[in-house]
């Protein structure tokens, strides 16, 4: 061995990298599924995106894991909502039945007049909004989660958050 060559990186205890994995993000995998669905399936989300990330432990960006399991989440979650899943007429909640409890800030997030204005600004910045609202991500983190630039996702913010203050001045204008 040289004298300026790297020592050889230690094996990673798998077990142990996912144990910390989910002990640190399990929360907030959690959160993400509940604020974008309903709360009884999000630790089975979280569950299905922490498989993901097990099976394909190699692929998970050491200095990005969180970024990793929010891409992981919006794909999971994409899958999720594709299913069918039969309601009967019964169970169909009247209109403006309460859906969030005594929570005020959610309340507040599930508003007509604010569901209208994210509605309004189509997918990918009702995604990339709720991505910096909701879970805090800009910049980098960001960047990582959609799978592009910073520089990318910064004017993909720019513009999400452009579209949702236009789109909420119109629903206010009369």
């Amino acid at each position: 061995m040289q004298p300026d060559a790297p020592a050889p990186a230690a094996p990673r205890d798998d077990g142990a990298w996912f144990t910390a994995v989910v002990r640190e993000h399990g929360a907030a995998l959690v959160r993400y599924f509940a604020r974008r669905g309903p709360r009884q399936d999000a630790e089975d989300l979280a569950a299905e995106v922490f498989a993901t990330a097990w099976r394909r432990r190699a692929d998970v960006p050491t200095d990005a894991v969180l970024p990793w399991l929010y891409r992981t989440a919006g794909f999971t979650l994409a899958n999720h909502r594709r299913k069918l899943v039969d309601l009967p007429v019964d169970e169909v909640p009247e209109t403006g039945a309460v859906r969030v409890g005594d929570d005020p800030e959610l309340s507040l997030l599930f508003d007509a007049e604010l569901r209208g204005a994210l509605a309004s600004v189509g997918e990918r910045d009702r995604h990339i909004l709720l991505l910096n609202a909701w879970e805090g991500l800009d910049g980098v983190e960001l960047a990582e989660v959609l799978g592009i630039s910073r520089s990318g996702a910064d004017a993909a913010l720019s513009r999400a958050r452009k579209r949702l203050r236009d789109a909420w001045h119109d629903r206010l204008s009369f």
